[in-house]
């Protein structure tokens, strides 16, 4: 099923060639939620944002292990590292956005989501990562923001299977995997690198065969309130 059979999202721009069918920038929206390509231009939201949910985000926060390379220090230098992986089609960085029903509003950043490890060939697969503001917290902005990009790996990018991993303390976020029904695969011990040591992670996953009508479409039906 093609992504013009069923589409219950837009995708609204794209950038130069990379493959067949995907290009890069891509920017994807359904009604007041839309994915749009991380950029310079965003940096003093993205700076004000961040400062406002430090606490609530550090414990969920990646942190390098000692004797790691260092990354980007500047937000500047962050976007080129994650636009140029992006049009090697390593990964796909976008912020989430969100803007009021019939709103001349410049829509509010929410958060931010991130496909990465995007591996072709036999696996063809990835994972999705993701952190949401505070004060929009609980409104169904991520499970939507995560239909949108998984219905778009499937969809264009011919990907099989979506993971999320998550800590197992990470309540809010086990709720976003348990809404969007990804399958429980279990524990791996000391996974991932988060403040500031090795944490135990849940692992979820989702393959193309499961939602054959499209995830977004499946949330949509199943969240409080329907479509």
């Amino acid at each position: 099923m093609g992504l013009t059979d069923r589409e219950p999202y837009r995708i609204i721009s794209r950038g130069s060639a990379f493959g067949a069918e995907h290009r890069w920038p891509v920017t994807l929206q359904y009604g007041g939620i839309e994915l749009a390509p991380i950029r310079t231009r965003h940096q003093a939201e993205w700076d004000r944002v961040r400062r406002a949910n430090t606490s609530w985000l550090r414990p969920w926060e990646a942190t390098l292990p000692p004797g790691a390379q260092p990354g980007p220090t500047s937000y500047p230098g962050l976007v080129r590292v994650l636009t140029r992986q992006a049009k090697e089609g390593r990964l796909l960085p976008w912020l989430i956005f969100l803007s009021a029903p019939n709103s001349r509003q410049t829509p509010q950043l929410a958060g931010q989501l991130t496909v990465s490890g995007i591996v072709g060939g036999s696996a063809a697969w990835a994972q999705v990562g993701y952190w949401v503001d505070q004060r929009v917290a609980g409104r169904g902005i991520v499970p939507t923001a995560v239909a949108l990009a998984v219905d778009y790996c499937f969809d264009v990018l011919r990907l099989h299977r979506i993971e999320i991993a998550i800590r197992p303390e990470n309540v809010k976020s086990l709720r976003v995997v348990t809404k969007l029904g990804f399958r429980p695969e279990g524990l791996r011990p000391r996974y991932l690198h988060i403040d500031g040591d090795w944490r135990d992670h849940l692992v979820f996953a989702l393959s193309a065969e499961e939602v054959p009508g499209g995830l977004l479409r499946r949330w949509l039906h199943l969240r409080p309130g329907g479509p």
